[in-house]
């Protein structure tokens, strides 16, 4: 279900921006509605879908329009057209109070500069929001006490924004949005400044808060790194128009165009990529009760020196020609018995971790799902393929 639906929002920045509006609708460039009309085309067009308890991520270079996008959320950026809908509501409609309550109930904002106040503590920083909505003093501190420590802070309530690291004042920044009880999440470059190892820490911590809390988060970001490793969904934005919409795996083997994929050239693969992106489907399947003569004649129809054996829908091992011929020399009622171990791999395994596999192991590498039953043969070919750009892609 959708959580929040952007339908065809466009921001022109200008003396009178409704005048010109008609001309980017019909798709005057920006630099001719600058030249013409001294008006800058902020946002072209843009209409998305954001699923309720995902992570979406918006990106894009400097002047995209991320940005100026998210702002347009929770109104702090009015658009020149379109609509704005959360759980179904028109935000676009709300009056003055109400837009005020929206803002302070349903959506928290982090920023990439932390926006922490610097002559209060940790504590009474993590407790703003709250203070906002008009809580008492001791709920204000409990709250803001749990989602400290939530966030990994514990002990360093009566500290001051001054004495802390950056990713530490950004995870004051967290704490407050958390605290507030919000169901969607703003997170404006949000990680940005902290240096790369920070921020790999103050991913993993989102990721980590995400499993247990399922907000719906709206993440900005001008890394495609940080983009596919959140995000459930992203969106690719140029000139304030959107080019490209997706999952990390849509956005990585059929980026839309040049600019796209000038994004993914040095993108570690192996990392977004996992084994269920490279099986070899249609493999034969037999049973453990599959009876030998059954059992080799299916083998010799597909030509096929090995099959896995499934009990249900587990894989329980792999038989061989041999192993077959010897259970119908032994008179065997079934297969049961003539199964040889095989390496498999959970379908969600990263490309990176497969490839350790395929170096050590020469046999075949099955691949299971979550509750071990068979999903496919990993073709080599295929993971080769897929972390290897192709000539064109390196150029």
């Amino acid at each position: 279900m959708s959580k929040i639906e952007i339908r065809g929002i466009y921001k022109l920045f200008g003396d009178d921006p409704e005048k010109h509006l008609e001309q980017a609708k019909a798709g005057m460039s920006k630099e001719q509605m600058l030249a013409d009309n001294g008006h800058t085309i902020g946002l072209r067009d843009i209409s998305l879908s954001i699923e309720a308890g995902s992570i979406f991520v918006i990106m894009g270079l400097s002047g995209s329009g991320k940005s100026t996008l998210i702002r347009h959320f929770n109104r702090l950026i009015e658009p020149t057209a379109g609509e704005i809908l959360v759980d179904g509501q028109n935000v676009m409609e709300l009056g003055t109070r109400d837009l005020e309550t929206f803002r302070q109930q349903t959506m928290s904002m982090v920023f990439q500069r932390f926006g922490l106040l610097p002559h209060h503590s940790v504590l009474d920083n993590a407790a703003y929001g709250l203070k906002i909505q008009g809580k008492g003093r001791k709920e204000r501190e409990e709250k803001a006490t749990h989602w400290l420590e939530q966030v990994g802070l514990a002990g360093f309530e009566q500290q001051f924004p001054h004495q802390l690291s950056g990713g530490m004042q950004q995870r004051v920044g967290l704490a407050r949005a958390l605290a507030t009880d919000a169901e969607i999440l703003l997170m404006d470059e949000a990680f940005s400044a902290l240096d790369p190892l920070i921020r790999r820490e103050m991913q993993d911590q989102l990721l980590a808060l995400q499993a247990k809390l399922n907000k719906t988060i709206v993440f900005i970001t001008h890394d495609l790194d940080e983009a596919l490793r959140l995000g459930n969904r992203i969106a690719i934005l140029k000139d304030g128009e959107l080019v490209q919409e997706g999952t990390p795996e849509d956005i990585l083997l059929h980026p839309a165009n040049d600019y796209v994929q000038s994004f993914l050239q040095d993108v570690n693969r192996g990392k977004v990529l996992t084994a269920s992106h490279a099986l070899s489907r249609g493999s034969l399947t037999l049973t453990t009760r599959t009876q030998p003569a059954k059992a080799l004649q299916l083998l010799q129809d597909k030509a096929r020196d090995y099959a896995p054996v499934l009990d249900g829908k587990a894989l329980r091992g792999v038989i061989t020609v041999a192993s077959v011929q010897k259970a119908q020399a032994d008179g065997a009622r079934d297969i049961a018995n003539y199964l040889d171990d095989v390496t498999s791999v959970p379908a969600d395994t990263g490309l990176d971790e497969v490839l350790g596999h395929m170096l050590r192991e020469q046999q075949p590498l099955a691949v299971t799902g979550e509750n071990g039953e068979f999903v496919g043969w990993l073709s080599r070919s295929k993971v080769s393929e897929l972390v290897s750009p192709t000539p064109e892609e390196s150029q």
